[in-house]
């Protein structure tokens, strides 16, 4: 069911003065909503990229707080973005669980080789530019606009 925003705004006055104990939300609340004292964020999926899932958890354990956060994964989540996590869940010292661990993608092993680490494109650890997600989605969507006039660039002293 969908809310209007006067629902929405109702909803979240409600949390905010205490009234409800639990909020559900979409990302647009990890971006644009501050609450304070959230000691448990739960994402029932897991986002499509990990800086939503960065959002998503910063609502917890904030200011010196403790915070969990707890994500529900299933077999349809992008490996490279679970990738990502676990290295984020690494480099943070946190708990990773196992199947996390064993999660090992094909350029991983060449990744502490070089200075460079990760994805020199989009920052995320658990993959290379070669195979970079967010690099092809725009590569894909460059190439759909070929053949569509550029009209900045249409006099004979351009290339």
């Amino acid at each position: 069911m969908d809310t209007n925003q006067e629902e929405r705004s109702r909803a979240v006055d409600a949390f905010r003065r205490g009234e409800k104990d639990v909020l559900v939300a979409t990302d647009v609340a990890s971006k644009g909503l501050d609450f304070e004292n959230i000691q448990h964020v739960i994402n029932y999926d897991m986002p499509e990229d990990i800086e939503n899932y960065v959002h998503r958890i910063g609502r917890t354990g904030r200011s010196g707080r403790v915070g969990i956060a707890t994500t529900f994964i299933n077999k349809s989540c992008d490996e490279s973005v679970l990738l990502d996590m676990k290295h984020l869940l690494l480099e943070a010292k946190q708990k990773v669980p196992p199947f996390l661990l064993a999660l090992q993608s094909e350029n991983e092993k060449y990744l502490e080789l070089g200075e460079e680490r990760g994805c020199s494109y989009c920052g995320g650890l658990g993959h290379r530019i070669t195979d970079c997600p967010k690099l092809e989605a725009m590569q894909s969507k460059q190439a759909s606009n070929i053949g569509r006039r550029d009209y900045l660039a249409n006099n004979s002293a351009d290339w």
